[in-house]
């Protein structure tokens, strides 16, 4: 009788969210991500053990925690992969405030741990480093702002993005950590080209930066030893640079074999920034090509489902995060073969580093979320149906 007064509601079919994500997921970066998390276990097991006796520890105390980090930023990864783009925007919006206010107080209560630069915080189990979590978190924030910019009578995105990357910039450099600061400005020119920059105010802002490092080469000696180690003829082979060279060149095609090497007894940092030295030395070039195909593989996947997507905000955040975590691995290895001056980077996924696996299991968990397929018209027919006259 109830039905023949008010009709009969049609039934909403809500598929469960399990099915939905494994159906929507780009599940060959999905696929890469979790293959860089085994090779930095396998060459955790090859780079830590020395480093854990010198330091009078279990042999396998940096593969226990690595493994233990590795699983927290895959929990990390998979939940905010499964959030909606509205929902990364809200958590980048207020972890980005967070880690700034983080980074602010690094003066007054961070440590360098004798490495000269005040990057970190010291938790007595460990230790959180702020610029690690800040970087996917500007550029969600700094998207947001820009995406808002454009919509009519917004306000200033562009302007007001570019007020908060100066002031990251500037918090950077006072630690000082101008490997981030680079990295950063660079993955923010990216999104402001992406967004409709003119390419003369990107090129003021490049001139901007590199008449910032000239006066940090003249004013910090830490910044301008790296500069000139860099730049001269020869490599010292006492020196981690040395002993990296040594070990590529040692490595070949094949490697010197499991457990062969001799670089990760000499190199302090053979677990963070120099692991690739230990991956070319004992597995060679086989390797090194795979781990640079796996980074390619999430690059070139994510640019091309943003370039599908019609939403700006989610087309200049993923941009954003996915040039700073390819940038990143970039950096790194080419620090390694001397192409680049020593940063002090991880090696996103590889490298050892609880701040690092953490951060970045975040980060792609995100670029996941907003590289999902989601019933929208391709941006190209949008395009056309926009050039189409009136009538038509």
């Amino acid at each position: 009788m109830t039905e023949m007064v008010y009709g009969t509601a049609p039934l909403r079919v809500v598929e469960p969210v399990l099915p939905r994500w494994w159906r929507t997921i780009d599940k060959v970066t999905l696929t890469s991500v979790l293959l860089l998390m085994a090779v930095g276990l396998l060459l955790g097991l090859a780079a830590s053990p020395p480093l854990a006796t010198r330091n009078g520890l279990p042999p396998f105390f940096y593969v226990q925690r690595q493994v233990v980090f590795g699983l927290l930023g895959i929990v990390a990864m998979i939940t905010l992969s499964m959030c909606s783009p509205d929902r990364i925007r809200r958590i980048g919006v207020v972890g980005f405030f967070i880690s700034l206010l983080a980074l602010m107080l690094l003066p007054f209560f961070g440590t360098d741990f004798g490495k000269g630069a005040v990057r970190w915080f010291s938790l007595g189990f460990g230790s959180f480093q702020p610029s690690e979590f800040l970087k996917p978190m500007l550029a969600i924030f700094a998207a947001w702002l820009m995406a808002a910019g454009q919509q009519p009578e917004g306000p200033p995105g562009k302007a007001l993005a570019l007020g908060f990357t100066m002031l990251v910039l500037g918090l950077l450099v006072i630690q000082p950590d101008f490997g981030q600061a680079a990295l950063i400005a660079a993955g923010w020119m990216v999104m402001y080209f992406v967004a409709g920059a003119p390419m003369l105010l990107l090129c003021g802002f490049a001139g901007m930066i590199m008449a910032g490092a000239y006066v940090a080469y003249n004013s910090s000696e830490h910044f301008a030893r790296r500069i000139d180690g860099f730049l001269t003829a020869e490599i010292d082979p006492r020196t981690q640079m040395g002993f990296a060279q040594n070990a590529i060149s040692e490595g070949g095609f094949f490697g010197a074999g499991v457990g062969e090497g001799r670089v990760k007894w000499n190199l302090p940092d053979a677990h963070t920034d120099f692991i690739i030295a230990v991956a070319a030395e004992e597995y060679g070039l086989i390797l090194v090509l795979f781990i640079i195909g796996l980074y390619a593989t999430i690059l070139i996947r994510s640019l091309f489902r943003l370039m599908r997507e019609r939403d700006a905000f989610i087309r200049l955040a993923g941009t954003g995060i996915v040039v700073v975590f390819s940038l990143q691995a970039m950096i790194n290895m080419g620090v390694a073969v001397r192409l680049l001056p020593s940063k002090g980077m991880t090696l996103p996924f590889v490298s050892y580093g609880g701040s690092s696996l953490l951060a970045t299991g975040m980060a792609i968990g995100m670029l996941l979320a907003f590289t999902r397929t989601r019933p929208q018209g391709e941006i190209g027919e949008l395009l056309a149906r926009r050039a189409q006259p009136q009538g038509h």
